[in-house]
């Protein structure tokens, strides 16, 4: 059975930086595209980064372009999301995700989703 376990949310000051992690377990690590969305309260959860595993290459949702750096390690089977010059409506869940389409952004894209790790951002 495929688990994702996400870690390292917590509380941080705007203009500070954070790196999530996720570990997957129980599926083909690289025959995944890994990915990361957040659900902020009373919002819809929504995409924040992905990593393909067609051709490797990270993709961003323009709200985090510039500032977040995805990126994932086959060989441990860990994601990663580094995430600096975080802002106050950062704040929400995220959620790791796996999917076999090549390069989502809808929810009803993903196959596999983990529970999920807080961040707060404080102004």
């Amino acid at each position: 059975q495929v688990q994702l376990v996400e870690s390292g949310g917590r509380l941080v000051q705007a203009g500070g930086s954070l790196r999530l992690s996720c570990a997957a377990s129980g599926l083909t690590f690289s025959s995944y595209t890994m990915g990361w969305f957040r659900q902020a309260p009373g919002k819809e959860r929504e995409f924040v980064a992905a990593i393909s595993w067609a051709d490797g290459r990270a993709y961003y949702a323009d709200s985090v372009k510039g500032r977040f750096t995805g990126s994932r390690v086959n060989a441990k089977n860990t994601l990663y999301l580094q995430m600096n010059s975080l802002k106050p409506e950062g704040t929400a869940v995220y959620y790791c995700a796996a999917t076999r389409a090549p390069y989502p952004r809808q929810t009803s894209e993903v196959t596999c989703w983990g529970q999920g790790t807080q961040v707060t951002v404080s102004s």
